[in-house]
């Protein structure tokens, strides 16, 4: 009989029936219920299905862990499903109607054999799956890569993503209390698990995600790109305070999702380096659109600052003065020099004698209307593009 039902375990499993088929054949041989958990895979099923298997998963997860865990009462025996010498699951006889036959540990062992093989089998899937997933956002990320709108519709749908009508890309990267091995990987799996039909991978010690939308129905394409950016803010949101995370605009578009990757590095880029509420609102308003700036022309941005407040910059870094800490307090504080000198613990002279030598430097006056826009927009520039400027010397 062993023989008969070890063919017939291995057959569930290359035919893609899965434990749930294995669970069945062994609880047939057993007389019994018959349950298998391997948190490796994720897997946790049993025979009937209504077994109750929430006593059986902590058992299960504490063994693995190498903890000594309270054995359910309805445990009746097991086997370990081993990798080499690690314990990745169990298989557990429940205790029945009937008494289980003499060689029942025999059958639940040739249950754990055939869940290593489901184990090598979904491993392999995902193996094949993340370098194709791997493949395609490296070549999305690529400068040197064009791939056409059609093309990458194509190439994301085989692999469960939907990009026909646009996405949100995110790149995040473990937060410093987070920084572990292991801790990227965890971010590639729990990305598709809070936003089905994502596509994440890992690239030089950051994640990096196509997000496309949850709804793609036909439907108003500004109320699918609206609702699509706050389920990507949502995602950003869950993945705090393991994860800091930065966000593209929607890109409706397929064919330039490379541009949204690169924007959702750069906003990854300033709100790790921010200490300043920027951090707060980076991924919309103006920010948003300098941004796209930035990941589309470059030189058009660092020419702005430079026209902008560029020389407040550098004159801050040579004499460890506050001009830039002034104006963003003066813009802040709707241009009031006493609630200014209040905000940064300053005299009002010093904040009129830090604006005047503003003026001095950049040639904009933020007395006047037009002049703040362009220093409040400098500002913006950059929070945005100081990630790449070269160190003070």
């Amino acid at each position: 009989m062993s023989h008969e039902l070890h063919l017939q375990l291995v057959g569930a499993v290359l035919g893609g029936e899965g434990l749930v088929r294995v669970a069945q054949l062994v609880s047939a041989a057993v007389r019994a219920p018959v349950a298998i958990l391997v948190p490796r895979i994720a897997v946790a099923v049993g025979f009937p299905a209504s077994i109750e298997l929430t006593a059986l998963r902590r058992y299960t997860n504490e063994r693995v862990e190498g903890r000594a865990g309270a054995r359910p009462q309805e445990l009746v025996a097991e086997a370990p499903v081993l990798a080499g010498s690690d314990l990745i699951g169990v298989v557990a006889l429940l205790r029945g109607e009937q008494p289980p036959p003499e060689d029942a540990q025999e059958l639940l062992q040739l249950a754990a054999v055939a869940s290593l093989t489901e184990v090598a089998v979904e491993q392999a899937k995902r193996e094949v799956e993340q370098k194709l997933r791997g493949s395609l956002l490296e070549e999305l990320r690529s400068p040197t890569e064009q791939l056409d709108a059609r093309q990458v519709v194509r190439r994301a749908a085989r692999l469960g993503c939907d990009v026909s009508r646009g996405a949100v890309a995110l790149c995040a990267a473990p937060s410093p209390s987070n920084a572990d091995a292991d801790a990227l990987d965890a971010l590639v799996r729990q990305i598709p698990e809070l936003h089905p039909g994502a596509l994440a991978q890992t690239f030089d010690g950051r994640v990096h995600a196509i997000l496309p939308p949850l709804e793609p129905e036909p439907g108003d394409d500004e109320e699918l790109a609206a609702r699509t950016l706050t389920a990507a803010r949502r995602l950003s949101l869950t993945l705090a305070p393991s994860a800091i995370a930065g966000l593209s605009n929607f890109c409706a578009d397929p064919a330039a999702l490379p541009r949204a990757l690169q924007e959702a590095e750069l906003v990854l880029d300033v709100v790790r380096r921010s200490d300043k509420p920027v951090a707060e609102d980076v991924g919309q308003g103006t920010y948003r659109l300098l941004f796209r700036v930035l990941a589309s022309h470059p030189e058009e941005l660092r020419s702005f600052y430079e026209e902008t407040v560029a020389p407040l910059v550098r004159y801050d870094e040579r004499h460890s003065s506050e001009l830039v800490r002034t104006v963003e307090a003066y813009l802040a504080q709707d241009c009031n020099v006493n609630a200014t000198a209040a905000a940064i613990g300053a005299h009002r002279h010093t904040v009129a004698h830090r604006l005047e030598r503003v003026k001095e430097l950049t040639r904009l006056d933020p007395l006047r209307s037009e002049d703040r826009e362009r220093l409040g927009l400098g500002l913006k520039a950059f929070r945005i593009i100081a990630p790449t400027l070269p160190p003070a010397r």
